[in-house]
């Protein structure tokens, strides 16, 4: 049932964010993704935009993004979710 919560806010515009490695996304990548490593998301956390647009993390097993997604909303992002892995992704 997440995966379907994932899909839908993906296909409204959410900001697909990667928060593993610049080395890990050049390896491979969800389509569209931007990558903003978890170690520097705070400091570029302005860079995804405005924080009522709704933001999709992911990174290789789920424990990054959701180091992230806690940073996000301690800046006040207020539409941001946890996807898991790269692999949980939909369509992946």
């Amino acid at each position: 049932m997440a995966m379907n919560i994932v899909e839908e806010k993906i296909k409204a515009g959410a900001v697909v964010v990667d928060v593993r490695s610049p080395e890990e996304f050049e390896d491979e990548h969800f389509p569209n993704a931007i990558n903003i490593p978890v170690n520097v998301i705070q400091a570029q956390a302005d860079s995804i935009g405005p924080k009522d647009k709704p933001v999709v993390l992911y990174c290789a097993s789920g424990a990054r993004s959701a180091l992230a997604a806690r940073f996000l909303k301690m800046a006040g992002f207020t539409d941001v979710m946890n996807a898991g892995g790269l692999w949980d992704m939909p369509g992946y």
